[in-house]
């Protein structure tokens, strides 16, 4: 690259830097602290992990025994070496995630791969939902990156192990199994019973090893909705955080239920057009916004699932069809989201915009949901191979 580029490079990391930093010390690594000191009164006190809450809070461990059993480190490495693994982990799965959605905008860009991958990659890490990741020190990102490589490099593909990813995030933070109803809901049948025998068989493991968890998780912590905190809490951008937040007391169960059914046929509708033209980029971001949406609870940090979905609108955008509706639904989800303006109604309701203010990412979920672009099968190269695959760094 010329000194140009390598001084934009290095400027648009400094501003990502400074912008994760800025997070990490308005979260402090929340959750990380949770994980941490949960495995350790699991693994070092003896104590049962389900148990254990964050001294002055009702947060403890929420996450299946697997889970716990794959953060085991976490008992006995020391807390700042904790956080540098966590940030690292986040950075590294942003990074990757981005090379394989952005692909496409990178290669046509005037830019080398280089810097034009640099400035998106710096772009993904100052998007709210990823920026409260690493500020929280969530796992959100590695999650997203195992399903993302797992339905555009194995699924996609025909790919014996395609589906693996998909059980081990299941297996990890339940919310990913949704991938296994897209995989069901294609027609993709190896793949998805690949993808159930996986969850199921670290499930199992996690059983053996611990009954007593295994037990009080499925029968008891995973219906506690009070260890996730209040469903009308801003943060909790789903539907049902939407209903909450409205008057609707008596009925709130009953409105949510409608709108899941209505969104999951509006969803199958879409997926299965996607699926019919060889899109799996689409079928990836789809099934995320219907994660995000059907989800009780989604907060505002598990929303890193809305970025396949924006990279296709700017892709779609930008491309020489040059869909101008799509990059401005992508460009303006993208600022909108970024700027934390939703958080302006934290504190109150503020009407008469606090519906729109109060939900920005349920508004934009649906409306990508609904307009995303779909790839037109007579675009479709060989399955993936190019639109998906990295670029190399120059």
């Amino acid at each position: 690259m010329t000194r140009r580029a390598w001084t934009i490079a290095a400027l648009a990391a400094i501003i990502s830097a400074g912008v994760l930093w800025w997070a990490a010390d308005l979260h402090f690594f929340f959750d990380s602290r949770v994980y941490s000191g949960a495995v350790r009164y699991w693994f070092r006190d003896d104590g049962m992990v389900y148990d254990w809450l964050q001294d002055g809070t009702p947060y403890g461990f929420t996450y299946p025994p697997f889970a716990g059993l794959a953060m085991l480190p976490m008992a006995y490495l020391p807390f700042g070496l904790v956080l540098v693994i966590a940030g690292a982990a986040t950075v590294a799965s942003t990074a990757l995630v981005t090379w394989w959605l952005a692909g496409p905008i990178i290669r046509r860009s005037r830019w080398t791969p280089g810097l034009a991958g640099s400035v998106a990659v710096a772009l993904a890490l100052c998007f709210e939902p990823v920026r409260e990741t690493f500020g929280f020190g969530q796992v959100n990102t590695v999650l997203l990156a195992l399903v993302a490589g797992d339905v555009l490099f194995g699924v996609a593909r025909g790919r014996k192990w395609g589906g693996i990813g998909i059980g081990l995030a299941t297996a990890i933070k339940l919310t990913p199994g949704v991938f296994i109803l897209y995989l069901l809901v294609t027609g993709r049948w190896r793949a998805a019973g690949t993808a159930i025998a996986a969850a199921t068989a670290a499930t199992l493991i996690a059983a053996g090893l611990f009954p007593d968890e295994s037990r009080e998780f499925w029968t008891a912590a995973l219906w506690d909705t009070n260890r996730v905190g209040n469903l009308e809490y801003l943060s909790n951008q789903s539907l049902r955080g939407l209903l909450a937040r409205l008057p609707l007391d008596s009925v709130e169960a009953q409105v949510w239920l409608v709108c899941v059914l209505a969104t999951l046929a509006f969803w199958v509708w879409r997926v299965r057009a996607a699926a019919r033209s060889g899109d799996h980029l689409a079928g990836l971001a789809l099934t995320g916004l219907l994660g995000c949406l059907i989800s009780p609870v989604t907060w505002v940090h598990h929303c890193v699932w809305l970025l396949p979905a924006i990279v296709r609108c700017v892709d779609a955008g930008l491309s020489a069809d040059r869909d101008r509706r799509a990059l401005w639904l992508g460009g303006a989800a993208y600022v909108v989201l970024t700027s934390r303006l939703t958080w302006a109604w934290e504190n109150g309701p503020r009407p008469p915009l606090a519906i729109i203010g109060s939900n920005l990412y349920v508004w934009f979920s649906l409306a990508l949901l609904i307009w995303m672009p779909l790839r037109a099968s007579s675009r479709v190269e060989a399955p993936d191979e190019q639109r998906i695959a990295a670029p190399a760094v120059t």
